[in-house]
């Protein structure tokens, strides 16, 4: 793909407009009956279809997957404008004013001079706006975020403010974690306590080693998918043992 003119910015207004029409009288029956609740699945599709394709590092896949994505949030500023809550100018001058705010090094007095100080400020502002809004460290984390993926969000928030385990602590509890699950016999109650206690000790680790949990987890599996269709079976379709 070359450079591309400002003459080709009008493909987002005319995609906002797209969104419009298909919202109108004369547009497409499906779009006129949705609302935010009933786009919750397919935001969280595309978002998914966009990490494959990071993770494949296709860029074509990942320049329609992110265009499928900005649709989605197209679509919903179209209905919040509908409603006459928000539109999408409203949502790009949050995001514009956010950065801004979030820079003072780039926009301000403020200096700083690695990755690592900007994270640190970066925390620091959200912490103080936080506060401002009176929510505190761990308010913003979304409860529907996969539980592996929450976990990482909440520990690594928690670390950050000074509330975490030391790395005996971290060894430890895995430890007694497994010890638990290698007597067996336990009831459901112990077992689902010990291995949320393993996961979550699991969790730490990975904090502590720069690695990232729900990442690592993912491409273990797909490991084990090679491997097993390297012995001539296609996982997708063995008989299930129980519920999966």
């Amino acid at each position: 793909m070359g450079e591309r003119g400002s003459a080709d910015s009008s493909f987002f207004s005319a995609l906002v407009a797209l969104m419009a029409r298909l919202r109108g009288p004369s547009g497409c029956p499906w779009d006129r009956e949705q609302d935010h609740r009933t786009l919750r699945p397919c935001l969280l599709e595309e978002t998914y279809e966009v990490l494959e394709a990071i993770d494949r590092g296709d860029q074509q896949a990942l320049c329609q997957e992110l265009g499928d994505l900005l649709l989605q949030i197209v679509f919903h500023a179209q209905l919040a404008s509908e409603a006459g809550d928000f539109d999408i100018e409203d949502v790009a001058k949050s995001i514009h004013d956010k950065l801004i705010a979030r820079h003072p090094h780039v926009f301000g007095e403020t200096s700083v001079e690695t990755p690592e100080e900007v994270l640190h400020q970066w925390d620091r502002l959200k912490r103080s706006e936080r506060e401002e809004n009176g929510g505190g460290v761990l308010a913003e984390v979304p409860v529907t975020l996969p539980a592996l993926a929450r976990a990482q969000v909440v520990r690594r928030r928690a670390a950050r403010a000074g509330v975490g385990r030391g790395a005996e602590e971290m060894e430890a509890t895995a430890c007694a974690a497994l010890g638990v699950l290698a007597r067996g016999k336990l009831d459901p109650e112990q077992a689902q306590a010990a291995i949320a206690e393993l996961l979550l000790a699991a969790v730490d680790l990975a904090q502590a080693a720069g690695v990232d949990a729900e990442q690592a987890l993912r491409e273990r599996v797909d490991r084990f998918l090679s491997e097993v269709r390297s012995h001539g079976v296609d996982a997708s379709h063995q008989p299930r043992a129980g519920p999966a």
